[in-house]
């Protein structure tokens, strides 16, 4: 039985503390850790050899939720945690980002990383642990990490920055930003902001780095003390000869094949040049070797075209934007839609509207319970030219989608501004970089052309990044990097918002970490190139339309007696089932008394806004009604002159001359026309046909004189308005 070790520190006014030997005693690095009352489990375990043909860095970072950490039971018919929720691929992605590029990029043996939840006090977000956790677990494993790395949340609530902000204190918070980082640098960001100016930005990353310092420090005195003895591995070595003859052989056409605007024609320019040289040198050299040869080449022409000549293989600027084109009402009968292309990279984006009913019910281990704004994102094999077998959605695509979702969502209108359930699908058609941030772009249009009032419209773009290899400190940062300038660049920092401020940002880089500088010229490149774009945005639509797709539900609200509610839904929900069913429209009702009715069919929605206040509207005496005849007695006629709310209408009261039988005047299922009279003591309602009647007759009234069948009312002798009759069903 391992001896178990505690360590401890206060970080943001909370106990942060990391236990080792407690748990998963046979992984090659284990550690838990506990804030406030979040717990995880982090497990790190290293293959003991390589798989055959591993050509890249095999590292899986899983985050996985216990539902029975919030004291939640999973839904579903089998109540047991399935694929993993949508939090919980996005932590993966979070501790992943800052990871990977610690660990030496040609170790191919498999390294799994296992963040288990298990307790969440739904006020201290588990993500950033996740981070810490896989640095802790990988820091005392025998693995090569040049670590350690932290991350944290930071907040900016009434004029101060806020480390580690709780659930309950984000609705406060102007941005919500996670910054991860070594001692040296920053190595990973993810925020969304309500329209934060850029400096603003740079001083809470700044806040954020300046705090991770506090959770190294105690990572280093953990790794210190249980830390194991490190393995080594040598760094791969292409040969000198080979690289010679690589020259010799297409030195002098590389450039020619390599400096293309058209993204196909160098594709294929390189394939060809690439496949000469394995008939070349096929015999003397492994063909991974030529290839990894022939790719270093590829990334040194890259980037000196970048750093020595100021210029891109497409013969762009440095700062320059790709051809940009925006339009709306792509398609038909759709809620709305929307083209946004940049160079070859296309998305197309639909937006579809409906009622309250159809928001996202999650089911995870955070505080949050649903959600009406739903952005999915989808990357077909087409459109990268390439054929792939289709299955569901990976972590590219809901990483993507979280990332335009949360670009738009500071200028969503409120619930009770806009009362609808929105979903929009970014289709990739066509990639060549960035399609989350053209993603971004297409789902403002397509907003705006559905006639949803959001505020401000909202573009993105992705900035690259070029380091000198022997000098760090001398770079040069791409505006809008294509696909050749992500893969042998340094970073892709992408950078979403309105004009006013920025609205989301997600950092991923290769490098061990970026130095501020890079940082304030990648924001202040970023605002430049957003203006241009919203620019062009606008000249496709400027402003939400003023009407909604008649094709679109529509949403009516009303008010009713929060204390009626209940007579609305009815036992079991019985009667705002029966409201939907007759009426076929959608009913949604909140704490408050607020009701929304949603159709696409105003008659309809006319028809149970009536039956809903029918239900809830009280009876006045003297008020004039149209009802049912819902029953006739020997007595009278019961009529139905609300939902649920019967009277009687004597038969002395059905017409302004005697009347022998009720059934010579009304039979069941007549719509007839009356007049409250009385309301009595047991709630009892009297109505009257005849107090709407032309006055009657002089031979008229003297028969009315006269008894009718059985009696006038007991309560009444003498007279035709009496009370005394068998009780009824109001």
């Amino acid at each position: 039985m391992a001896s178990i070790h505690t360590f401890e520190r206060t970080i943001g006014g909370r106990k942060l503390v990391i236990e080792h030997g407690k748990l998963a005693w046979q992984a090659n690095g284990a550690v838990t850790l506990r804030y406030g009352d979040t717990e995880i489990l982090t497990t790190a375990v290293i293959a003991k050899e390589a798989k055959a043909g591993t050509d890249f860095l095999p590292l899986t970072i899983d985050v996985e939720e216990r539902m029975y950490a919030a004291g939640k039971i999973p839904g579903g018919f089998i109540r047991r945690e399935g694929r993993a929720t949508e939090a919980a691929t996005l932590a993966s992605r979070l501790a992943d980002r800052p990871i990977r590029p610690l660990l030496p990029k040609y170790w191919r043996r498999e390294i799994q990383v296992i963040v288990t939840v298990l307790a969440a006090d739904q006020e201290n977000d588990p993500d950033v642990l996740g981070v810490i956790g896989a640095s802790c677990a990988l820091g005392i494993s025998e693995m090569p990490f040049e670590g350690p790395v932290s991350a944290v949340h930071v907040g900016y609530i009434n004029g101060k920055f806020v480390l580690n902000p709780t659930f309950s204190q984000l609705p406060e918070s102007k941005l919500d930003v996670v910054v991860a980082s070594t001692k040296h640098a920053v190595t990973m960001l993810e925020a969304g902001a309500q329209e934060t100016p850029e400096a603003l930005m740079i001083e809470a990353i700044k806040f954020g780095h300046a705090a991770n310092q506090e959770i190294i420090a105690l990572q280093e005195e953990v790794i210190a003390a249980i830390g194991k003895a490190k393995w080594h591995v040598d760094p791969p070595v292409i040969d000198e000869s080979l690289m010679e003859k690589i020259s010799i052989a297409i030195d002098d056409r590389l450039p020619g094949a390599f400096y293309q605007a058209d993204k196909t024609q160098r594709t294929e320019n390189l394939e060809k040049l690439s496949q000469e040289l394995i008939a070349d040198l096929g015999e003397e050299f492994e063909p991974a070797a030529i290839m990894a040869a022939y790719d270093k080449k590829i990334r040194k022409l890259v980037r000196s075209t970048a750093l020595d000549r100021n210029e891109r293989v497409s013969g762009r600027g440095i700062t320059e934007i790709r051809e940009l084109s925006a339009d709306v009402s792509i398609l038909p009968r759709v809620h709305g839609s929307s083209l946004f292309s940049r160079g070859m990279t296309q998305i197309l984006n639909i937006i579809t509207l409906g009622s309250l009913q159809m928001e996202q019910k999650l089911d995870n281990i955070s505080p949050e319970e649903t959600k009406r704004y739903i952005h999915h994102y989808n990357f077909p094999p087409y459109s990268t030219g390439e054929i792939k077998r289709l299955g569901g959605q990976g972590r590219r695509e809901i990483g993507h989608g979280a990332l335009a979702e949360r670009a738009l969502l500071p200028v969503i209108p409120s619930e009770s501004e806009f009362p609808y359930a929105m979903r929009l699908v970014s289709e990739a058609v066509s990639s060549n970089g960035s399609t989350s941030m053209a993603s971004t772009c297409a789902s403002s249009l397509s907003l705006m052309d559905a006639g949803v009032p959001i505020k401000k419209a909202v573009a993105g773009i992705s900035i690259g990044l070029i380091t000198d290899d022997e000098n760090k400190d001398r770079f040069v940062t791409l505006t809008d990097i294509e696909g050749l300038e992500d893969n042998y660049g340094d970073m892709d920092f992408k950078v979403a918002g309105t004009r006013d401020g920025i609205t989301a940002i997600q950092l991923d880089i290769k490098l061990k970490g970026i130095s501020f500088a890079v940082i304030e010229k990648t924001l202040s490149q970023a605002k430049e190139a957003r203006m241009v774009i919203l620019d062009v945005m606008d000249r496709a639509i400027s402003q939400p339309r003023t009407e909604l797709s008649p094709l679109a539900p529509r949403m009516y609200k009303l008010k009713i007696d929060p204390g009626k509610i209940g007579t609305v839904i009815g036992p079991g929900g019985r009667v705002i089932r029966s409201i939907i069913d007759e009426t076929k429209t959608t009913i949604d009702i909140e704490d408050d008394g607020t009701v929304i009715i949603g159709a696409t069919d105003a008659a309809a929605a006319k028809k149970a806004i009536a039956i809903v206040e029918g239900l809830t509207k009280d009876v006045e005496p003297g008020s004039v009604y149209t009802g049912k005849v819902t029953r006739i007695m020997s007595f009278g006629a019961f009529v139905e002159i609300l939902p649920g709310k019967e009277g009687l209408v004597h038969i002395s009261e059905l017409a302004n001359r005697r009347v022998d039988k009720v059934e010579d005047v009304v039979k069941i299922g007549d719509m007839i026309q009356v007049k409250v009279t009385e309301i009595d003591s047991q709630g009892r309602i009297n109505l009257s046909r005849r107090a709407l009647l032309a006055p009657p007759t002089a031979e008229e009234a003297e028969a009315m004189r006269q008894p009718p069948p059985g009696g006038f009312p007991r309560s009444s002798p003498g007279g035709p308005m009496g009370g005394g009759r068998p009780p009824f069903r109001r």
